[in-house]
């Protein structure tokens, strides 16, 4: 009986990510090119041809094996993709941290808002680093290599934030710090129900 790494296999024998894969990619970047920026006018037909023979401009060289070494495009676009896609991930990662502690507020007039960038970027940063072995947690957090661990530290800065805001009694005179960014996200998240 066959599983998916069989298939997987099979498709990688047929030419997958040497062949198909960047015939794909190429052709798809010509022709939303072509198509958005109206070079040939509005024919579909030139737009069409062009990004097959520019696709197949860069595949076949790499089938018959005629890219100089080291300069074979297929094999470029093949060792870059998964670099580019670990950062389009790291960027939607940020996207949604901002999106979870910070829906509504307004990024460039907020010292929360702010802050709420920062420490989104800086924990992505640190666990995309961690994983891809660029540095070691210090040792004083090794605790939190356990994911129960960090389960309860979250929980507990979550219930922690929602009592503070909650107990929390506006001052009179003027607010600033720590509470001003509750109140905020706060008020913030009662506009947007």
């Amino acid at each position: 009986m066959a599983n998916f790494q069989d298939m997987i296999f099979t498709l990688e024998n047929m030419g997958l990510s040497s062949v198909l894969l960047p015939f794909l990619l190429v052709f798809t970047i010509v022709f939303a090119t072509l198509r958005q920026s109206k070079i040939l006018g509005d024919e579909k037909k030139f737009h069409l041809i062009i990004a097959m023979v520019m696709a197949f401009a860069v595949v076949i060289p790499h089938v018959l094996g005629r890219y100089p070494p080291g300069r074979d495009i297929v094999v470029m676009i093949n060792s870059a993709l998964p670099q580019v896609s670990i950062v389009l991930v790291a960027i939607l990662m940020v996207l949604i941290m901002l999106g979870m502690f910070a829906p509504d507020i307004d990024i460039l007039g907020s010292n929360l808002g702010g802050w709420a960038v920062i420490l989104s970027i800086g924990a992505v940063f640190v666990i995309f680093g961690n994983a891809a072995g660029w540095f070691q947690l210090p040792g004083w957090l090794n605790f939190m290599r356990d994911t129960a661990t960090r389960s309860l530290i979250i929980i507990i800065l979550i219930f922690g934030i929602i009592i503070a805001f909650i107990t929390s009694e506006p001052s009179k005179g003027k607010d600033g710090g720590f509470g001003k960014a509750i109140r905020e996200l706060g008020s913030s998240m009662r506009k947007s129900k």
